[in-house]
């Protein structure tokens, strides 16, 4: 039976995965994309009974292709935390793992579900899922020294760095070659000490787009809001989330959001709730077409330009 592991291309995605495969290694086809790229399920074939991995994305989005591979016989074990609709599917065949509390990620359900084999990897995850707090206490009670925590923590934000952008074309890595590179070692902290070309370069890259994020113009701010606005380039795409993660720790009682110029005249945004009240991301978001997300952190894939000035209005209303 043919085996498929689809995951979101993100840190969570990608750290639940190394995780899975390093307590099954298994030769399986994998299915990523960019974080955005959350309708994964349906490039898998239903044709035939397949055994099927699903990480990190919402089944709420995916539920249709879901269906119908359970309908072919397959068998699938979605793991996740994100909305997942009203109800699962009720089929032998499908098992599921989701919990959409805003203090847990996909990771730290796989973590949970190995009973820690993996622990640093769940850890390096919820660091790069802006999961601070979890990260660093789960991090003090594995007993790991300061460096180590900050050195994991380095490591989930620049992985997750690399899953923003329009297509994999902006990414320094397609998320499955980082993947790839980073399932070789069961403790991240190896890989850190080790410091293999990938991660020397995916840590270059974070830098260097960060510093240019970090100096982009406010659009708007108000004392429960904070938008800044990026240009239409790949730097912008690339750096957009994990931005979006620094000016909500920086700003902890406001909701923050990334508004990136798009060619069509249209905006992509990538909003994070207050630190202080992490709800509400999704809610907000939903109000657009496109919009999609969780309670923490949440985006708008296309907003049209002429609704742009309906969302400065609405988030700066939206936490006061």
């Amino acid at each position: 039976m043919h085996l498929y592991d689809v995951f979101n291309g993100d840190a969570d995605g990608i750290c639940a995965l190394i995780q899975l495969r390093l307590a099954e290694p298994a030769d399986a086809t994998l299915i990523t994309g960019v974080k955005r790229d959350i309708a994964l399920a349906k490039h898998v074939p239903a044709v035939e009974p397949a055994r099927v991995t699903i990480l990190d994305v919402s089944l709420d989005k995916n539920r249709e292709a879901v269906d119908s591979l359970l309908a072919a016989g397959s068998s699938v074990f979605y793991v996740d935390h994100h909305f997942p609709g009203e109800m699962l599917p009720d089929a032998p065949n499908f098992k599921a793992l989701i919990d959409t509390e805003p203090t847990t990620c996909t990771s730290l359900l796989v973590d949970n579900y190995l009973e820690g084999r993996f622990h640093n990897w769940a850890i390096t995850a919820a660091f790069g899922d802006n999961l601070n707090v979890v990260g660093a206490e789960l991090a003090a009670n594995a007993g790991l020294s300061p460096e180590q925590t900050e050195a994991l923590k380095t490591l989930g934000v620049c992985i997750n760095y690399n899953g923003y952008g329009a297509s994999v074309d902006d990414l320094h890595f397609h998320p499955a070659d980082l993947y790839r590179e980073f399932v070789k070692f069961a403790d991240p902290l190896d890989l850190i000490a080790t410091s293999p070309a990938a991660w020397q370069h995916l840590r270059v890259g974070y830098e260097e787009d960060m510093a240019q994020g970090l100096a982009a113009p406010v659009l708007a701010e108000s004392t429960s809001s904070l938008v800044v606005k990026l240009p239409d380039e790949a730097w912008s795409r690339r750096v957009s989330g994990v931005l979006g993660n620094e000016l909500a720790n920086r700003n902890p009682d406001k909701g923050c959001a990334i508004i990136t110029e798009k060619p069509d005249d249209s905006y992509l945004v990538s909003v994070r709730a207050p630190l202080s009240k992490r709800y509400g991301a999704e809610e907000l978001v939903r109000q657009f077409p496109t919009g999609g997300g969780r309670k923490a952190a949440a985006g708008i894939n296309s907003l049209p330009a002429e609704q742009l000035d309906d969302f400065l209005d609405t988030i700066a209303k939206f936490w006061s």
